[in-house]
């Protein structure tokens, strides 16, 4: 009955960081695609098209945040076939030969 709880409590622990993580993603989102917006209008009002610098540069920050929480955290797929793959391996140096 432990078991279950504590695993209970290590699921529920786990799914809050992730929230907290995407909800941290999605507004690192919102905030790029507002500034990078304003950023274009004022740069066509002025016939000039310099916003995509920014645009690219704060682009490829979003994008591997991204990575991070979508791909890499705790929990997610790779991040679950990187640690079975890692234990497999751990179990299989611990066989006597």
């Amino acid at each position: 009955m432990q078991d279950l709880t504590a695993r209970e409590e290590e699921l529920k622990r786990l799914a809050h960081k992730r929230a907290i993580a995407k909800l941290g993603w999605y507004t690192h989102a919102l905030v790029y695609i507002t500034v990078n917006a304003s950023l274009a209008l004022l740069s066509g009002l002025h016939g000039r098209h310099w916003a995509i610098y920014p645009a690219m540069g704060w682009g490829l920050g979003l994008l591997i945040h991204g990575v991070a929480v979508f791909l890499i955290l705790p929990g997610t797929g790779l991040h679950a076939h990187l640690r079975e793959r890692e234990r497999r391996r751990l179990s299989q140096q611990d066989r006597p030969r």
